[in-house]
């Protein structure tokens, strides 16, 4: 066990979420052409890390287990990538509590790694922003990116090419996560996708986009996972309710709200109809 971890000694691997997600292509190299607005939440799971002559990782939490035996996890890869392209001679006691539900669409491997890439760029007190870290973040998948800076931002091409947003109207909005307990892979909610371009994501102001705006991987995610469409149709019959729908490639559905009560009287209602679902309140940041 790690004790006496500083503030200094800890990242949090903030949870993604997809506002809006456009499908626009599929490549030859089995990638896909995507426009989306990226959104983080003010939490997620929590990496720790003390300096040791080698790199380790241990895994508690909720939602660990099912990480249990991964020897090929993302947070080890960043780590030793970081370490290779820097020169590090040293390693860390790296532990990740891992609080999100696994393979559910708002991040998870993807913001564990990116909180493995700040959090060790401090303690072995590497560039910040450095190009070499990102493109270490790019290689280890496409959310990578976008979880490395855990701001609003547009993402386009595999959703790695990244355009800041200054929202203020998004900062501190009260936000609801949602996961049925279906564990939805990228890869086949992706290869189920129909191909039909259905058009670009609309420029403006964040909210407004993501409104006017869809998630295209909703539908073939719905038919792995057809407690999506109860889920999505419950948040969105909430009062105060701004914006409901499905995050990534699912399952993790997400609604945003006028204000905290309405927030909190929508996770009430859902613990009643939907009680094995997994949830938390949070907001955005």
């Amino acid at each position: 066990m790690i004790e006496d971890v500083g503030i200094e000694d800890a990242e949090m691997a903030y949870a993604k979420i997809n506002l809006a997600l456009h499908v626009r292509a599929r490549n030859a190299d089995g990638y896909h052409d995507i426009e989306t607005l990226f959104a983080f939440a003010a939490d997620g799971d929590r990496l720790t890390a003390t300096p040791a002559e080698t790199l380790s990782l241990s895994i508690s939490g909720p939602f660990g287990a099912a990480l249990a035996g991964e020897g090929d996890n993302l947070v080890l890869r960043a780590a030793r990538s970081l370490q290779a392209a820097y020169g590090v001679a040293t390693g860390a006691a790296l532990a990740l509590d891992k609080r999100l539900p696994i393979a559910s669409g708002i991040g998870g491997g993807s913001a564990d790694a990116a909180a493995a890439l700040r959090l060790l760029s401090r303690l072995w007190d590497l560039p910040r922003e450095d190009a070499r870290t990102t493109a270490i973040a790019a290689s280890l998948g496409a959310d990578v990116p976008a979880c490395l800076i855990s701001r609003s931002c547009r993402g386009t091409g595999r959703g790695d090419v990244l355009v800041e947003i200054d929202d203020p109207e998004l900062a501190d909005m009260p936000l609801l996560l949602v996961n049925p307990g279906v564990a939805v892979p990228t890869g086949p909610v992706f290869a189920a996708w129909d191909g039909i371009d259905r058009g670009a994501l609309v420029e403006g102001p964040a909210i407004a986009s993501a409104l006017s705006g869809r998630n295209d991987l909703e539908a073939p995610a719905r038919k792995l996972a057809p407690v999506i469409d109860a889920l999505v149709a419950l948040l969105r019959a909430q009062p105060g309710v701004r914006l409901a729908r499905m995050s990534g490639s699912g399952a993790t559905c997400f609604a945003l709200f006028d204000d905290i009560a309405a927030r909190d009287s929508a996770d009430g209602a859902i613990a009643a109809a939907m009680p094995e679902c997994w949830r938390l309140k949070t907001i955005l940041i």
